[in-house]
Formats: C-alpha cells, sequence, structure tokens
C-alpha cells in the first residue's frame, strides 16, 4: 500500500501492526464511552476489532496475501500471545492467595463450573431439539452448527477445537460458523453483565472488596522480602518467561478419552489452561531458593491489559469476517439462549444456594464461562485484581466440562 504518492509504503507485517495498533486505540476511545453508567471498557476493542473485520478484512488479506503471508494465521498468532500474556498475568496475580481462597471454597468453585456448563449444556440440547422442531433437514449439520455455538457462547477454544475433531470432516466448517456467531454475544453478553449486577445491586465495592480479602489468621505464607531475593531483571520478565514456557508444555499433555489412545479424541489443558497453572504455582511459592520467580505488579498489570488486547483483535477480527458471510438470526439467538441460560443459573447458584459474595460470585461466572473479557472487567469494576483468584480456581473446572459436554452433545445428537 503507497500513502501520499509513495512516499510513505506499508506492506505485509507492517500494514497489519498498524491496522491492530488503529484497532486498539480506536477500542479503548469507545470503551470510554458510558451510557447510564455502563461502558464497555477493553471489550470496546473487540467492538471495533469486529467492524474492521466485517469491513476490511478482503482488503487486508489481499494485501497479506500478495506478499506471502496467512491473514488469518497472523491473527491467530496475535490473539494466542495475548492470552498467554493475559493468563499468565492472572494466575501470578492471584498465586499468593490462591491456595488459602481454593481451600476456602474448593468445592463451590468446582459446583460453580460444573453447573454453568451442565445449564449451558442443557441449553444447547433444547437449542437442537427447536431446530429439529422447524424442520432441520440436516441432523448432523443442525448439530455440528449447535456444538460451535456451544463453545462460543462459553467462549471455550478447547472446546472448539474438542468440537471439531468429534464431527464428521465435512461438518468441520460448520463448527467453525457456529463458533463465530455465538463467540460475539458470549463476550459482550459476560462483560455488561459482571457491570450490570453490581449495579442493579447497588453494591458498595469497598464492602465487597472487604469481603474476599477477608484471610484467616496465618493462612498468608510468610516471604522473604523482595529486597532479600535475587531478581534476574527489574521488571521480573524473566519467571513470566519461564511460567509461559512451562505452561506451554503443561498444555501439551494429552489425555485419551476413547479407545483409540492418542490417535482418538484427547483432552489438554492448552496453552491458555497450562499457563494459567504455572503461573499459579510460581506465584504461589514466589521464589527458587534466593532466586525470586515473582514479577512485579506494575509490570503484571501491563502485560494482562496489554495481553487482553491483544487477544480481543485477533478474535474480532477473524469473527467479524465470518460473521457476514455466515450470519442467521436463528443461530444468533441460540448462542443468546445458551449464554444467559449458563449465566443467569451460575449466578442464581452461587449467590442463592452456595451463598458466596457478589464478586466471588461474578469471579466464579467469570471463570466458568472461560471468559478472559468479563474477567478484565470485572477487576476494572471491582478496582480490585483479588477477584481473579475465584476466576482461577473456576477456570479448569469449567475448562474440563465444556471439553467432555461438547463431545458428549455430539455423540448422543
Amino acid at each position: 500500500m503507497n500513502l501520499f504518492g509513495g512516499v510513505i509504503q506499508i506492506t505485509g507485517i507492517t500494514f497489519l501492526l498498524v491496522c491492530v495498533f488503529i484497532i486498539m486505540a480506536l477500542g479503548y476511545m469507545l470503551g470510554r464511552i458510558k451510557i447510564k453508567g455502563v461502558d464497555l471498557g477493553t471489550a470496546g476493542v473487540f467492538i471495533v476489532a469486529l467492524i474492521f473485520g466485517c469491513l476490511f478484512y478482503k482488503p487486508l488479506d489481499a494485501e497479506m496475501t500478495a506478499i506471502g503471508d496467512v491473514t488469518k494465521d497472523m491473527l491467530r498468532v496475535i490473539e494466542n500471545i495475548g492470552l498467554v500474556l493475559f493468563v499468565t498475568s492472572v494466575g501470578f496475580i492471584a498465586g499468593p492467595n490462591f491456595f488459602s481462597n481454593l481451600k476456602k471454597n474448593f468445592k463451590s468453585y468446582v459446583a460453580i463450573g460444573a453447573v454453568i456448563i451442565a445449564s449451558g449444556t442443557a441449553a444447547a440440547i433444547l437449542c437442537i431439539l427447536i431446530g429439529r422442531g422447524l424442520g432441520e433437514p440436516d441432523s448432523k449439520r443442525l448439530t455440528a452448527m449447535v456444538a460451535g455455538l456451544f463453545s462460543g457462547a462459553l467462549t471455550s477454544t478447547p472446546a472448539f477445537s474438542a468440537a471439531k475433531s468429534a464431527v464428521d470432516p465435512a461438518y468441520e466448517d460448520i463448527v467453525s460458523v457456529g463458533y463465530g456467531i455465538a463467540y460475539i454475544f458470549g463476550v459482550i453478553g459476560v462483560v455488561l453483565f459482571v457491570q450490570l449486577i453490581p449495579k442493579i445491586r447497588h453494591a458498595d465495592m469497598k464492602e465487597e472488596l472487604k469481603k474476599i480479602t477477608e484471610v484467616d489468621a496465618g493462612s498468608k505464607k510468610k516471604r522473604i522480602p523482595d529486597e532479600q531475593l535475587l531478581h534476574m531483571d527489574p521488571f521480573g520478565c524473566m519467571p513470566f518467561a519461564l511460567a509461559i514456557v512451562i505452561g506451554i508444555f503443561v498444555g501439551m499433555i494429552r489425555i485419551p478419552l476413547t479407545a483409540k489412545g492418542l490417535d482418538g479424541t484427547c483432552f489438554s489443558l492448552t496453552t491458555t489452561g497450562g499457563c494459567l497453572i504455572a503461573a499459579l504455582m510460581l506465584g504461589h511459592f514466589g521464589r527458587i531458593g534466593k532466586v525470586s520467580m515473582m514479577p512485579y505488579y506494575s509490570s503484571l498489570k501491563v502485560f494482562r491489559e496489554f495481553g487482553l488486547a491483544l487477544f480481543l483483535i485477533g478474535a474480532g477480527v477473524a469473527g467479524g469476517a465470518s460473521f457476514v458471510e455466515n450470519f442467521q438470526i436463528i443461530y444468533f439467538v441460540y448462542g443468546v439462549i445458551i449464554t444467559c441460560v449458563s449465566m443467569f443459573v451460575g449466578y442464581l447458584f452461587a449467590t442463592k444456594v452456595l451463598k458466596l459474595s457478589l464478586l466471588n460470585a461474578l469471579s466464579s461466572i467469570t471463570g466458568g464461562m472461560t471468559s478472559t473479557p468479563a474477567l478484565g472487567t470485572l477487576i476494572s469494576v471491582a478496582g480490585s485484581e483479588d477477584v481473579a483468584s475465584a476466576y482461577a480456581a473456576t477456570y479448569p473446572v469449567a475448562l474440563i466440562c465444556v471439553v467432555l459436554a461438547t463431545q458428549f452433545l455430539i455423540i448422543l445428537f
């Protein structure tokens, strides 16, 4: 691309980078707009990325293809780098208090994760039955579509991958379409939910924060002051990078779910789950001998926010490109149903049955919905990263359940 008569030439990766940071700038501007006290926050980046994908994906793809780069692959790299930065930051932030919190509420977090996925599965089954009742001629196609909608409504990439591997190869693209359609509301719906519920309940954030920061005497680990530990760099990038490397290898471990062993359907934590667990462990212990394994808090905040923005851009541009081509209102409605049922049932179960505090309940829901953007929004709403602990505890349970539930849908229907 030539600008100003060829004085400025933008090609290939440089062109993509310009697009990424334009989206980021405009997205944060959109996210600052408040309507009755509610704003999109970082999810504004996702909205701008979607619009960009709808309007400009084809010209971007043409420019990239001309010099041999594949736009879809580059966007996937951006998305994955962002996700790794975000979840690793969350793991380190939650790590110091994670196990004390988990010890108190372990059964609750397992129950919430299971209930959210079970209610979402029930809603997905209902959508399949409605589709058949409306005369859908190809039942396998309908099931593949709903499986994609289910994984998108819960914003779960591992479930999406499991669905694609479990369906007939002829229907893999249908799964991708369903995922793209439902993913949009799956992100925006939960982001708005965690902002609206505190306002509806007229919650006092200072009081709610006290409820989640109260820790029994002696439950916090005594730590050696930082000044007495060896820091490998001034920002804590070394332990952060180490957590990512360990997490990638942990995420690559595959557990067979069928009689075919490793040649059949397998479960893995994926890079996301692996990095979260690795960062939780390093954040909990804080050091190896006299070497600090804890990045500085200021660095973690930057990594968390920047990673979230990159993740939303990568997912949003690609999602916007497929959204226009494959959108059908009935499928969008199915996705909204699955997201809303999972979200509201989880919230009612957490607050009415388990009697969890508001922030613990909302954080558990973001983990149960595997919603990275919603956690970022909740941290902003609460004004504290302490809410990340419940997310980190519920997320692995939900991750396992949603992968199994996706395959359950395909096998039975």
